[in-house]
């Protein structure tokens, strides 16, 4: 249990860091095209990592569960229709709550 507080600290570091060298980059760095093109990209790429493993990951294993690959593909036809956030949140939650409640997942 222990061992996990060393890398509690680097990440907080690491997070402090990111966030103290997005204050003191010159704004001239930041309005090159390429490095634009980067902030921009790289917050929805963390993001469909994050639900990716969330949604298929069950530890250290793949797992194939049913109510959240629904609710995940409900929040994906809710963001087509152009909902709003929290209704893609609570579309998505629906239909996961829901496939469980039924007993299947």
């Amino acid at each position: 249990m222990t061992a996990i507080w060393p890398a509690v600290i680097a990440t907080g570091l690491g997070c402090y860091a990111l966030k103290l060298a997005g204050l003191v980059i010159p704004e001239r760095v930041i309005d090159r095209p390429r490095v634009r093109r980067f902030t921009e990209l790289v917050p929805v790429a963390l993001l469909t990592a994050l639900v990716a493993v969330q949604t298929a990951a069950h530890g250290d294993a793949l797992v194939a569960d049913g109510p959240r690959l629904a609710g995940v593909a409900a929040a994906v036809i809710a963001l087509l229709l152009r909902a709003p956030f929290l209704v893609v949140l609570v579309a998505a939650a629906g239909v996961a709550a829901g496939l469980r409640l039924a007993g299947l997942g």
